[in-house]
């Protein structure tokens, strides 16, 4: 095995040498001699203009042989101001990992390769995995570093204009419509805002809370984000390198307005999207937006950016009985603060991480609480457990990290998160065992692939434990099985073992409606009949509908945590940059 750094890039930069002369060649055949039997090729946008992965020798080698002309990929080199190619073990194998640029007839990007012996062919290396993803367009730059706008307009001109007249201008919007609407204020509203603002596409935010930020502020007043802090950072702007491991709510909300203001970013607060039809000949929408004084304004935005992420409208079952409790009902998302239920009697229904983390945070204020169980619940300590996914941005840059989760095949990814989940079962072993002595329903995500997966296909599901589950084994915080309750009464519960329970306060942690029941709502059947499914696999290896063209013309999504906005955002903001130039049609699956 190569060990000396010079021979490593050598043998990377020589398989790069071989796939660009071939790539050359009328005939392609060539090129499945450069991949493993068993191999990934991860497309994003640079080649297909697709959000897209490829399985097996054979279809990548067809793939790329049948390339446009003005898609193949010139000057594949290894990448000097990147990490340097290493020996590294992923996803259970010993690989070769190369970062490399390379350029096409229209744009500039970045990938990763993985060399890995052949057993089949005299162990030479060749490809395992494959990423090219598009990291700009020639002549669209984003506007920085050398790009940066110089400010004439307002620097030079004393009797015009200054900076603040103009900010005013172009966030009233009095005299025009933006090109871009984006629906939603969180990370992922502001994410995609600040790249489309780098390529000089006019966008508006609009959030239907008073103040930028309040979509964390609102929340729960025990909140902190769940994951470190080096994950989290915005495109642009990453965080003060003094902020906290674990970000409170409030201080990433205060963090938003600030953001907002020093990205020049145009942001409406107090606004409801009260929905839009399509105009297919002219090729924008028409949308009604009502301000927070009771005023409409209707605006033809080319395109709708849904950014409400995958946890916006509540979502309250129809439970039989609930409607006797006369008691305080709330939603978890309405629900702020324990210190009003002190000495009182708290039943929490539902037991993700906002379940959980009400359930402690009653349990700290005083209150006598239950946790009801609706459905087996995934748990993880939050140090180091649900950590452990996490471990390469604790080395390396944030750019170089966000390359290599870009780079993951779904498969290998799958079962990266198994392995994960099994060292996290032997750290955590103390503590779901306990959990299983009190009756506690645990699993494990499908086959096994833990918490993260569980994420990407539905939303929730787990818990990363800050305490609440010691509590619960200790018997601090009382647990019970949904199946057990017989019915809910006036002042509470009656279970089936003829016991009943008190109580004043019920908070219903169980989750929020699917984006497709929002297209509906908003756009109507034809549109969320065309769109389809939003978020999780289906039969493919992209979530479905994020980030790329969606069979409706003019409407995308981008959802997600911190890390997955500030990657995706990037390739979203491109494709609609390159629609406004005539260079990508706005249909879909043109590839």
């Amino acid at each position: 095995m190569l060990d000396k750094t010079e021979d490593i890039s050598a043998v990377a930069q020589a398989w790069l040498d071989e796939l660009e002369r071939t790539l050359g060649k009328p005939d392609g055949g060539a090129l499945d001699r450069l991949f493993l039997a068993e191999s990934f090729w991860r497309d994003a946008l640079a080649l297909s203009w697709n959000l897209q992965t490829l399985a097996g020798r054979e279809t990548i080698a067809r793939a790329l042989a049948t390339l446009a002309p003005m898609a193949v990929p010139a000057r594949l080199r290894i990448s000097a101001n990147r990490a340097a190619p290493r020996w590294v073990r992923r996803a259970g194998t010993n690989t070769i990992e190369a970062i490399f640029s390379f350029e096409t007839a229209i744009g500039r990007g970045s990938g990763i390769v993985r060399l890995a012996p052949d057993a089949a062919d005299g162990n030479h290396l060749k490809a395992w995995t494959l990423l090219t993803a598009l990291e700009e367009l020639k002549e669209f730059e984003e506007q920085l570093g050398t790009f940066r706008p110089r400010g004439q307009a307002y620097s030079r001109d004393f009797r015009g204009p200054n900076w603040h007249d103009l900010r005013e201008a172009s966030r009233n919007y009095a005299d025009r419509d933006p090109v871009v609407l984006v629906v939603g204020g969180g990370q992922a509203g502001l994410a995609i805002a600040a790249r489309l603002k780098q390529l000089q596409v006019d966008t508006l935010i609009i959030d239907r809370w008073p103040r930028i930020g309040d979509v964390w502020r609102k929340r729960y007043h025990a909140l902190t984000l769940h994951n470190q802090v080096q994950v989290n950072h915005m495109p642009y702007m990453p965080f003060p390198p003094s902020w906290p491991t674990y970000i409170p709510k409030d201080k990433l909300a205060n963090w938003f307005e600030a953001y907002v203001d020093a990205m020049e970013l145009n942001f409406w607060t107090g606004t409801e999207f009260e929905g839009g039809t399509y105009d297919e000949a002219k090729g924008h929408w028409t949308v009604t937006l009502r301000r927070a004084d009771g005023s409409k304004r209707t605006m033809h935005p080319r395109h709708v950016v849904m950014a409400t992420g995958v946890s916006g409208i509540a979502n309250i079952p129809d439970i039989p009985t609930l409607d006797r409790f006369k008691g305080i009902l709330v939603h978890s998302s309405r629900y702020e603060d324990g210190e009003n239920w002190t000495g009182k009697r708290a039943v929490v229904i539902g037991t993700g991480n906002s379940g959980h983390d009400i359930a402690q945070d009653l349990y700290s204020s005083g209150a006598e609480v239950i946790l009801v169980q609706r459905s087996p619940t995934l748990v993880t300590n939050i140090e180091p457990s649900a950590q452990l996914a996490y471990a390469t941005y604790n080395e390396g840059t944030l750019e170089d990290n966000d390359l290599i989760a870009a780079s993951m095949p779904t498969p290998l990814a799958r079962k990266t998160h198994v392995m994960l989940t099994e060292q996290s079962k032997e750290l955590d072993k103390e503590l779901l065992d306990g959990l299983r002595r009190v009756g506690f329903r645990l699993d494990f995500g499908e086959a096994g692939t833990g918490w993260q997966f569980k994420y990407l296909t539905r939303g929730g599901g787990y818990y990363f434990n800050v305490g609440c589950s010691n509590l619960i084994v200790e018997g601090a915080i009382k647990l019970k099985q949904f199946g057990d309750i017989e019915s809910f009464t006036a002042d509470g519960l009656q279970m089936k073992d003829g016991s009943a329970i008190p109580a004043d306060l019920i908070v219903l942690a169980t989750g929020y409606k699917t984006q497709e029941y929002l297209v509906r709502k908003l756009f109507g059947d034809a549109v969320a009949d065309r769109v389809g499914p939003i978020w999780g696999f289906g039969d493919g290896f992209e979530l479905r509908n994020m980030y790329a063209r969606t069979e409706q013309p003019g409407l995308w999504f981008i959802a997600g945590s911190l890390a997955q906005c500030r990657i995706n955002s990037k390739f979203l903001a491109l494709q609609i940059k390159a629609i406004e130039e005539g260079i990508l049609p706005r249909e879909a699956h043109t590839a």
